[in-house]
Order: structure tokens, then C-alpha cells, then sequence
């Protein structure tokens, strides 16, 4: 005969109740998440209430094994606040470590913060997702992203057993297509970067130059506005053929340390050698001749005392020097250069060209948020028909009536106008 069947983990047994003085206790056995059977006991003046006292113990038991840190029963903070500690052990960027933790407090922890786990069901975290897609759809993938990552690890600590974010509906992204400047744009932001601040009595500090330089090197070689702020002698050659400079850093803001030059740029593609054109190189020369010597590793864009330059207030000058354009209500930013970089590339030398030059691990990234689409239509297909397929003999100018096909067309355009004269109808 088989044994008895082995009792499933956190199930528990016939709950048995016996009066002890003046209380009355109730007692089961219960198979732990480490797979050992215990007794649990819980005592109270009723058979009733030691019965409910019981169950109670036996929902918020600690599940022997993980410690009890995470159940269904735990508050989505708690979740949240164990997650974190584990992010803080990964190997990742700070940066986007930073990012995460900016995108939970400020936008998924007040949603779900006065919810247990076990509460938050799929239904919850779809009208959350909606809710964010109705403002942006980049909060929304990110905050999808965000939740995966915590609900996939309460699911990993057998917090849950399953995910909710699983259930949720496909975030449609809005159709968008990429923006470059146009040769007009990049004229008339040139003209008013060489003008900016350099009227005389000009109260407050003149131009330096410096933005004006940097976009000219963005629309030389696609870098991220980062990247080029990173940019230090030692990763520049002159060569025969011409200058080429290699991409090992970009400037970030850290909450610790304030603004560095990070040791490595946004992703592992993006170390990369870029060759210079001329009228960007000579840029880079003229920046390089005013720095020392034993400057090699000092960023070619620097501040006053020699540290990266505050992406924050090159964003702010550039601003004005659009608007000093008159492209104030373009929403032209400094992203529409490395846009515009690829877009030239891509026209000229094909995608695949593009892509590696601006450091994407895929083609399909660079058409879809970088290349303009063209506008302009290509004859070349066209053409290629004409001579394939040409006819040999000339095609009549006008259509030829006579012999039998031309007898049957005049038969049935004098049958159609007999039935219109005797009201008849051609379609019945």
C-alpha cells in the first residue's frame, strides 16, 4: 500500500482544538518553505477566536528558508527598499542605477506604496501603465521596465507566484519620425553661435567660444553632447589621412560627486574611432593649442578651473543661440546634430554605414530614431524598367478602330447608348 501523500509546502494540517484552564488552545502542523513540517499553536478565550488567532499566524508566517523577508503580506516599500539594496551590488552603470532610483520614487513607489504585494494585481498595474503612457510613452516603458525588475524579483523570493506585470497590455509607441537640421538651420545656428555675446558693451562675460566649437565637432562626428564634452588630447591622432579621434568617456552628473568624466561612454559599441572631418578637426586643433603640455588628460571643453563643462548650462547657451537664430519654436536641441550626422551618412553611404558610425549595435535603432526620413523620390527604379522593358515596336498614339476588335468596340458602345435611349439600365 502507498504511504501517505507527502503534505504540499505551506499547506497545513486538521486544525485540533482543546481547552487548557481558561484558555483555549488550537494547534496544526504546517510544511515550511524549507520543506520540514512544524507545529504552530496559538491560544485565546474561544475555540472560535483561537481558531482565527491561528490562521492569522499562519498567513504572516515567516517562511523558514529566505528568512521571511518578502511574503504576499508585505508592504510594496518593503519590496522596493530590499530591491534597491541588491541594485546597489549589481554590475551597472551609476548612472543608470541613478535613473532607476529617480524613476521609482518619483513615479511607481507613489502609485503602489499603500498596497501589499499580494494586492497588486495585473488590472492595478495596467490603468498605472495607462495612466503613464497618457503622459509619455517613455515613462511608461520605463516604469513597465521598472516593475518587471521588482515584481520579477518578489517572484524569485517566492513572494508571489506569479508576475502581474505579464498580463499587461502592449504599450503602443507613437508613430515619430526622426528630425536633422536642414543646410539652412545649420547656416543660421552657425552664424548666431560666431555672434553671440560678442557685441561691444555687452554687459556680463563675453563669448569663450566654446559652444560654438562644440557644435561644429557634434555635426563632425555624431558623438552624444557627453561624449564630446569628454573629450581629452590623449584621445586624439592626426594622421595621414587625416584626424581621428576615439570615444572613451562621456560627462555625467552624479548626486555624490557632482559632474565627473566617467571612464567609459553609454554603452560598449559606444567605444569607438571616429575619423574627423577637416572642418571639425580644425576646431579641435585650435582648442588644443591653448591647453599645456601635461594637460593630455584635462577635457578639451573645460570651465574655469579646468573641470568638464556643465552640460546643463551648454544646453542653456545653445538654447539662446537658436533663438538668436530665429528657431526659437523649432524644438531644435543639441540631439538634432548627431540626428543630423547620421541622416547625411545614411543618404550617402547607406544605414549600415551610419550605425557604426554613431556606435549602435544595430541598424534598425539608427533608422528608427536617428535618419530622417527622405523626402525625395528616386527615379532610378524607374528607369531601370524603362530599359528592361521597353517595347520593341511603338505603341499607336491613338486607339486603332478598325478590322474585328474595332467592329466589336463600336457593336457595344452602339448597344449602350440603344439601351440608354429605351431607359434601360447598364448595370442590371
Amino acid at each position: 500500500m502507498p504511504g501517505r501523500p507527502r503534505t504540499p509546502v505551506g499547506a497545513f494540517g486538521v486544525v485540533n482544538v482543546r481547552r487548557t484552564g481558561r484558555l483555549t488552545k488550537a494547534e496544526t502542523r504546517i510544511r515550511d518553505a524549507d520543506g520540514r513540517v512544524r507545529r504552530v499553536t496559538a491560544s485565546a478565550a474561544t475555540a472560535a477566536a483561537a481558531r482565527q488567532r491561528l490562521h492569522d499566524k499562519l498567513r504572516t508566517r515567516p517562511a523558514f528558508g529566505r528568512g521571511g523577508t518578502l511574503s504576499a503580506d508585505s508592504p510594496f516599500p518593503s519590496l522596493v527598499a530590499l530591491w534597491l539594496e541588491d541594485l546597489d551590488l549589481q554590475d551597472l552603470a551609476e548612472g543608470t542605477k541613478e535613473s532607476y532610483r529617480d524613476l521609482i520614487r518619483l513615479h511607481v513607489l507613489p502609485a503602489f506604496e499603500h498596497f501589499m504585494l499580494g494586492e497588486i494585481t495585473t488590472g492595478r498595474v495596467e490603468w498605472f501603465l495607462k495612466s503613464q503612457l497618457a503622459l509619455s510613452y517613455s515613462r511608461a516603458m520605463h516604469s513597465r521596465s521598472i516593475l518587471n525588475l521588482l515584481f520579477g524579483f518578489a517572484l524569485r523570493n517566492d513572494a508571489l507566484a506569479r508576475n502581474p506585470v505579464e498580463g499587461t497590455s502592449q504599450l503602443r509607441k507613437p508613430k515619430n519620425s526622426p528630425q536633422a537640421l536642414t543646410l539652412e538651420q545649420v547656416a543660421a545656428i552657425r552664424k548666431a553661435a560666431a555672434e553671440w555675446r560678442t557685441a561691444p558693451g555687452l554687459p556680463g562675460p563675453k563669448s569663450d567660444g566654446q559652444v560654438r566649437d562644440l557644435i561644429e565637432l557634434l555635426l563632425g562626428t555624431g558623438m552624444r553632447p557627453g561624449e564630446a564634452l569628454a573629450l581629452r588630447p590623449c584621445d586624439v591622432r592626426d594622421t595621414e589621412q587625416g584626424m581621428v579621434v576615439r570615444v572613451t568617456g562621456t560627462v555625467v552628473l552624479r548626486k555624490a560627486t557632482g559632474l565627473i568624466r566617467q571612464a567609459h561612454p553609454k554603452t560598449a559599441s559606444s567605444v569607438r574611432d571616429i575619423p574627423v572631418p577637416e572642418f571639425a578637426a580644425v576646431v579641435i586643433r585650435r582648442r588644443m593649442r591653448t591647453m599645456r603640455p601635461d594637460e593630455g588628460e584635462r577635457t578639451i571643453f573645460a570651465n574655469r578651473t579646468g573641470g568638464v563643462l556643465n552640460p546643463y548650462n551648454v544646453r542653456r547657451t545653445f538654447r539662446e543661440m537658436v533663438e538668436l537664430a530665429g528657431l526659437g519654436d523649432t524644438g531644435i536641441s543639441l540631439r538634432w546634430y548627431r540626428r543630423t550626422a547620421a541622416t547625411v551618412i545614411a543618404r550617402g553611404l547607406g544605414t549600415d554605414a551610419a550605425a557604426t558610425f554613431l556606435g549602435h549595435t544595430s541598424s534598425a535603432i539608427t533608422e528608427g530614431h536617428y535618419i530622417e526620413p527622405d523626402p525625395t523620390t528616386d527615379h532610378a527604379p524607374a528607369a531601370h524598367l524603362e530599359r528592361a522593358l521597353r517595347p520593341t515596336a511603338p505603341v499607336p498614339d491613338a486607339l486603332d478602330t478598325s478590322g474585328a476588335f474595332g467592329e466589336q468596340l463600336e457593336l457595344e458602345a452602339l448597344f449602350d447608348v440603344e439601351e440608354e435611349a429605351e431607359g434601360g439600365d447598364a448595370d442590371a
